[in-house]
């Protein structure tokens, strides 16, 4: 449950085009969310990246739902100066991590002698068209149009709280829900603080041909707000065309230098020139960001897009922020260009892509988690598989019908239990309208005395267990039937089976080797034993080696500190090609199972291609 309900500061709703049958919804969840509020849950401060002082540091990376992470900025009273989001699009589609499995270390170690160490020191890049693979999903996009207007407009208004009174925000959409959000939009932020709709040409990505039956669709949307009318804007300038520069800049001096004449004899040279100023039609190909910033993240965007928004609605040292990091593009420019950064997600890939990126870029940051149930959403088909096997006492055998879960036997009373579908986000969280069906489907069952509900979180308890009084619904005997409510957050722990890892550390001449002997991973053993007997007659059996080391992607030593908030204090990252990244730099080096560094090593973190960390003390 969230520690409290931090109030919204609900305007009435201005939106002129509101349709009609968002309108009557609208006015009443507005009134819910006055009365609610912006659930606050307890931080814990994870990890500084870095950054060795014990001082909060000014850029976040916040491990959390964007409703959740609005409440903890709240709550510390932060004013963000720019947001920028790119939400799920209601695209109808699931999106998937490319795992890849790496060379194996002790092969790798074997071959640098010969053939890939000769590739890597002539600049080659190492053939991977025989690289094993598999898939990880990473997040759904498929809703009911209202579902996803509905959970959109909750973290509009959230985000409004956080902005700062010259803040600006740039949404980014497409075709498939754009049009309605631009409504939602013009009732949060009001009409009158629309700025500009841009339409962003990212280019023929896919290399549709001209045959195709429809015209090439290559753009998405981003709508631009203001929250009022003094708001920061540093008008952008593109550089003029060669077609421009030669009809426009047509002498040339005596020094090479292009140049035109204004008036009779004033000079203006092409060098002094500031460009074209920008339109509100932005040419930045995408296809840049598969080729030269591929992070492994399907939906990621170009760094050159970011760079247009944050200098036009930001100076250096504001803050700027995006709910829905992803692929941590926003918080990499941000930094880039001398502003502070607030990055946050759901996914635990994103939270790590995003870490390891900044990580890269030189960045200093911390990281915190919001302790609102988000593990339980890691990978939800496999979560739901595993309640089955760790919520005491459940058996998915019973004759209650398809709408329970299981049943409970408690005392020696058979109890249905409900457990929410976490592959369905109306469930995500146990309210009102859903407790109505459950109290609807608990109507239909005879002889039942209790009945179990879990839950991730639940909103307006008060309101909830009132329901229950006012129904007075009672068993065949006469007594009440008693509702008992869990919180799955407490199994969180019991969800992952950990990783194991055989680690040998020896002392020589002041410094520390680390020699990885073994690691197990049951969850990349199963996934890929189902990817083998599903595989395809075109596909090759993935082999792992008995060592199987190739499953570990990154490694972190902590030197500092045997407990409590994480220092890196040394760290590898093997790419995909398996290369070394250390301490955020890239080689043409390859990892050969072993690690020296300067202080003696008090715990290490290991991360599995999948994403699963294992934290082991030495």
């Amino acid at each position: 449950m969230p520690v409290k309900y931090i109030p919204y500061q609900v305007e009435p709703l201005r939106g002129q085009a509101v349709l009609p049958f968002l309108r009557y919804h609208r006015q009443q969840t507005a009134k819910d969310f006055h009365l609610q509020g912006m659930p606050y849950f307890e931080v814990d401060l994870v990890e500084k990246v870095n950054d060795k002082s014990q001082k909060p540091s000014n850029n976040l990376l916040i491990h959390g739902d964007c409703l959740n992470a609005c409440a903890y900025l709240k709550e510390q009273g932060t004013k963000i100066d720019l947001v920028y989001i790119d939400p799920p699009f209601a695209s109808g589609a699931n999106y998937a991590k490319k795992i890849y499995i790496r060379q194996n270390p002790k092969l790798v170690a074997k071959l640098e002698e010969a053939e890939l160490k000769m590739q890597a020191e002539a600049g080659e890049e190492v053939d991977n068209s025989e690289l094993q693979t598999l898939e990880e999903t990473m997040y759904g996009d498929i809703w009911q149009k209202e579902d996803y207007l509905n959970w959109l407009y909750e973290r509009l208004l959230a985000i409004k709280e956080v902005m700062s009174d010259t803040a600006s925000i740039y949404v980014h959409l497409d075709w498939h829900i754009g049009h309605y959000v631009k409504v939602l939009m013009d009732e949060v932020f009001g009409e009158e603080s629309f700025r500009r709709e841009i339409v962003w040409s990212k280019g023929n990505l896919f290399g549709f041909s001209a045959s195709a039956d429809n015209f090439i669709h290559t753009h998405d949307t981003v709508f631009y707000y203001t929250k009022s009318y003094d708001h920061i804007f540093n008008k952008q300038y593109q550089d003029y065309s060669d077609e421009y520069i030669e009809q426009r800049f047509k002498h040339v001096d005596e020094n090479g230098e292009r140049f035109r004449l204004q008036g009779k004899n004033q000079k203006q040279y092409l060098k002094d020139s500031r460009g074209v100023p920008m339109n509100s039609v932005w040419d930045v190909s995408i296809v840049n960001v598969m080729a030269n910033e591929n992070y492994g993240y399907s939906t990621q965007k170009p760094e050159a897009l970011l760079e247009r928004i944050i200098k036009a609605s930001s100076n250096e040292d504001m803050i700027v922020a995006d709910f829905f990091g992803g692929s941590g593009v926003t918080a990499k420019v941000a930094h880039d260009l001398g502003r502070k950064f607030i990055t946050a997600d759901v996914g635990i890939n994103a939270i790590q892509t995003m870490r390891d990126r900044l990580v890269e870029a030189g960045a200093s940051f911390d990281i915190l988690k919001v302790r609102d149930g988000i593990d339980l959403f890691r990978n939800p088909a496999q979560t739901m598989t595993k309640l089955a096997d760790i919520i005491p006492s459940l058996s998915t055998k019973h004759d209650f019908g398809e709408f329970w879960f299981g049943a409970i036997t408690d005392k020696g009373t058979v109890c249905p239990c409900f457990v929410p579908n976490l592959l369905d986000k109306n469930q995500a969280v146990l309210n009102p309208a859903l407790f109505s069906k459950i109290l609807d489907e608990t109507a239909k069952l005879d002889g039942v005395s209790k009945v179990i509900v879990c839950s991730v979180d639940m909103v307006d308890e008060a309101g909830i267990k009132k329901m229950i009084t006012d129904l007075d619904r009672r068993d065949a005997d006469g007594k009440p039937i008693q509702f008992v409510f869990k919180d799955l957050k407490e199994l969180i722990d019991l969800l992952v089976s950990p990783d194991s890892i055989d680690v040998a550390v020896q002392e020589r001449n002041g410094k520390y080797l680390l020699t990885f002997n073994h690691f197990i991973s049951d969850y990349l053993m199963q996934k890929i034993a189902e990817f083998n007997a599903k595989k395809k007659a075109s596909q090759k059996t993935i082999e792992i080696s008995e060592d199987a080391l190739e499953l570990i992607e990154f490694i972190s030593i902590d030197a500092t500190s045997n407990k409590g908030v994480w220092t890196s204090d040394h760290e590898i990252k093997i790419d995909k090609k398996g290369y070394l990244i250390t301490n955020g730099k890239p080689s043409k080096d390859f990892w050969d199972g072993t690690i020296t560094v300067d202080k003696k090593p008090l715990r290490i973190k290991v991360r599995n291609i999948a994403g699963d960390e294992l934290v082991v003390g030495i």
